[in-house]
């Protein structure tokens, strides 16, 4: 496996702050990365890093290959870090242009054009900036950052301020940039949901270390219970309870089972045997909230959370 980002005991401290303490962190090439992390964590500390724009204090990181700062390394990369700024006399059009220019880019107005279509623009491509939305504002943002066709691109809270629609669509098309694209994004948002829905992979920050990193689909089957759908439910409970394997509880009008998916078969015989009727037994996991919530300890709601 290979990695596009490497940090090896990070560390940065602000007097008697540590923003990041002793972080360790290997991101792989491909796909979709997620960062998270309650206020403070130091999500925004170690993009800063990776960016160039501070030093750390401590350790060291490598991007792309190369020391953080490395100028090939860093032609290789996009970014879009909190909420983007443009000159409001320019239209998105001229914007893109712009930075192109800035970048060393030869003027092509069909790799403009494309990539204010792939980000939902296209129709306010000739607008000023001055009039756009934050969501607007967001989506030329992701433009400006995919606009050297980089290899690796961080993307901090690219759907802030985008309605549900708007949402899909980012989410539509961060997975086409890592499918279609092979570019390896790396993605913070406070939109837990949206992290589950978009991210190969995570890893959860908490006063600046690494508390939990892996792929979703395994962070999130950790918690897997078994969803019964049965009448009556207070004998489900009662043979649930005889049971040394399994265990159970009441979810609305269903019950929960937690046991290992082996013990499956025996579980269903004894609900059958004791007369139960099963309309439905489908496996849920735990939602990557829940894994946040528990590896944080964070009592924050979903809306509220996002990495400092």
């Amino acid at each position: 496996m290979t990695f596009v980002i490497e940090t090896r005991g990070l560390t940065k401290t602000y007097g008697s702050v540590r923003a990041l303490d002793g972080l360790s962190l290997s991101i792989p090439r491909g796909g979709v990365y997620g960062v998270l992390g309650p206020n403070g964590a130091g999500k925004s500390t170690l993009f800063r890093i990776l960016l160039g724009l501070i030093r750390p204090t401590a350790g060291e990181a490598v991007v792309m290959g190369g020391a953080v700062g490395d100028v090939a390394a860093s032609r290789r990369m996009g970014s879009m870090i909190e909420t983007p700024r443009f000159p409001p006399f320019m239209t998105a059009r001229q914007v893109l242009g712009w930075l192109s220019a800035a970048h060393g880019l030869k003027a092509d107005a069909a790799r403009v054009s494309g990539w204010l279509e792939r980000v939902g623009l296209a129709e306010a491509a000739d607008r000023k900036v001055r009039g756009f939305s934050v969501g607007m504002l967001q989506r030329l943002g992701v433009a400006a950052a995919l606009i050297t066709e980089p290899e690796l691109v961080i993307l901090d809270e690219p759907t802030s301020g985008m309605d549900p629609p708007g949402i899909q669509e980012m989410r539509a098309l961060i997975r086409s940039l890592a499918e279609r694209d092979g570019i390896t994004v790396i993605l913070a948002s406070h939109q837990l949901l949206e992290v589950q829905r978009v991210c190969d992979r995570v890893a959860i920050l908490n006063r600046g270390r690494l508390v939990r990193e892996g792929a979703v689909s395994e962070l999130t089957s950790s918690g897997e219970r078994l969803r019964l759908s049965v009448t009556p439910i207070s004998k489900t409970l009662e043979v649930l309870a005889a049971l040394s394997y399994a265990s159970g509880s009441l979810d609305g009008d269903a019950v929960v089972a937690t046991l290992s998916r082996p013990e499956t078969p025996a579980l269903l015989r004894a609900l059958v045997e004791a007369g139960v009727d099963i309309d439905e037994a489908r496996w849920v996991g735990a939602d990557l909230e829940a894994v946040f919530m528990t590896e944080t300890g964070s009592v924050q709601m979903p809306e509220s959370i996002h990495a400092g």
